[in-house]
């Protein structure tokens, strides 16, 4: 199947081409031809899957067809997190630049002055890339209107709601026109999701892939058994045995991932963090030295590594194990990209065995344990740990499952297994 079957117009391809894309994907195959038509389509397929353009090519299509009619928005695109919105707005942005309209995209999220983001949208746009809470913040400052949008595409629609903007998706659906197109794409689809989705979509067309083999990503999982205090050790070790040169390691909380990039550091290996509390810029500089290969070791939390989009990522490392398995897909999902491959290591406590079996239970898939020379552990399940299944990491601030909050001793144990850590 090439773009040209899709049923694009020759413009559209010809901008394709430019860019360098050669042949679709599945969801680009399954999604484009019904979005073409004007249906709603409900996407559901793994990060790295090519969701991007399997939106923005229709509604592109359908906006030149538009040209010299159009009045308003044109296309509104909702994302979780701010580096998901620059991606995907720079994304559009390089494929309208090869076409011989001028097409306005608008990138918006919060974290950075709204100024620049409203001078930015003077004079109007076509497409905004937004995280729900700043675009909710433009409306009120009177600097866009959603009233004539064509086409609203929730992009990541599980994040959208695992991170509480159910609210904010809300009273944005409030402000949009009745007659629209809705495309919703989502890796994962927990009952919050699916309600959102049916609430949302009129007869949509399914275009569902990542249950087809063909199209998984090359994804090795391994999970090495390891005692909490050592974890630190064997990923340096693992590091140095493998020599990988980029490495984007999960941590639980921010304390640990500033401890961890430091002990990093102080080993010799260009580490740095990347957690919640980083300002837009500090982000933005940590990413490009990653992306640049200054830093070998990037030490993030779920919440900053959301969006993160690093070409060719070899090696995902949960360092703690996820809240959910959902998150867990995600995680991995930053590594085997775009048909590339990837390792993808989990280290499993004795306290995180059963919150693992769940992961595995969750995507029907066994990972063999494995045991490092050396890092072999010694120590037993705490009593607490024991006695409750799905068990919670020791170093997670949520009880490792949602819902499941940490007694006052699991935070003792935690604060002396650090200390001993940073010994």
């Amino acid at each position: 199947m090439s773009f040209t079957s899709l049923g694009l117009s020759p413009a559209l391809l010809e901008a394709v081409a430019a860019v360098g894309y050669d042949t679709p994907t599945a969801i680009q195959a399954a999604a484009i031809p019904a979005a073409l038509q004007g249906r709603d389509v409900l996407g559901a397929a793994q990060t790295g899957s090519g969701k991007t353009a399997a939106f923005t090519l229709p509604m592109l299509h359908a906006l030149l067809a538009r040209q010299g009619t159009r009045r308003g928005l044109h296309g509104l695109v909702l994302v979780p997190t701010r580096e998901l919105a620059a991606q995907v707005g720079e994304a559009i942005r390089a494929l309208v630049q090869h076409l011989p309209s001028t097409i306005k995209v608008s990138i918006a999220f919060g974290g950075v002055s709204i100024n620049p983001q409203m001078m930015a949208l003077r004079g109007g746009t076509d497409i905004i890339v937004a995280t729900p809470g700043r675009l909710l913040d433009l409306v009120r400052q009177n600097a866009v209107k959603l009233d004539a949008t064509a086409t609203l595409v929730l992009d990541e629609a599980d994040k959208l709601i695992d991170m509480g903007f159910a609210d904010e998706i809300g009273e944005i659906l409030a402000l949009l026109p009745a007659k629209r197109q809705n495309l919703f794409f989502s890796a994962t689809f927990p009952p919050a999701v699916q309600r959102l989705a049916t609430t949302l979509l009129h007869d949509p067309v399914r275009a569902e892939v990542q249950g087809n083999a063909a199209h998984e990503p090359d994804i090795v999982q391994r999970a090495i058994e390891v005692d909490a205090v050592r974890r630190t050790q064997l990923l340096k070790a693992l590091i140095r045995e493998h020599q990988w040169r980029q490495v984007l390691v999960f941590v639980a909380t921010k304390y640990a991932s500033e401890h961890v990039a430091d002990k990093l550091r102080r080993n010799g290996v260009a580490a740095e963090a990347f957690h919640g509390d980083f300002s837009q810029g500090a982000r933005t500089e940590v990413l490009a030295d990653f992306r640049a290969g200054k830093l070998h070791v990037l030490v993030a939390t779920d919440v900053a590594a959301r969006g993160i989009d690093i070409a060719q990522l070899p090696v995902v490392v949960n360092y703690d194990l996820p809240r959910s398995p959902a998150d867990y897909t995600h995680r991995i999902g930053r590594t085997g990209r775009a048909g590339a491959s990837g390792v993808a290591v989990s280290f499993i406590t004795p306290d995180a065995e059963q919150h693992f079996r769940l992961i595995e239970k969750r995507q029907a898939k066994r990972v063999p344990r494995e045991r490092i020379d050396g890092y072999a552990p010694t120590e037993a399940p705490s009593p607490t740990t024991a006695a409750a299944s799905p068990a919670c990491t020791p170093s997670d601030p949520n009880g490792g499952i949602k819902g499941k909050r940490k007694s006052k001793k699991d935070k003792l144990r935690e604060a002396a297994a650090l200390a001993a850590d940073k010994a």
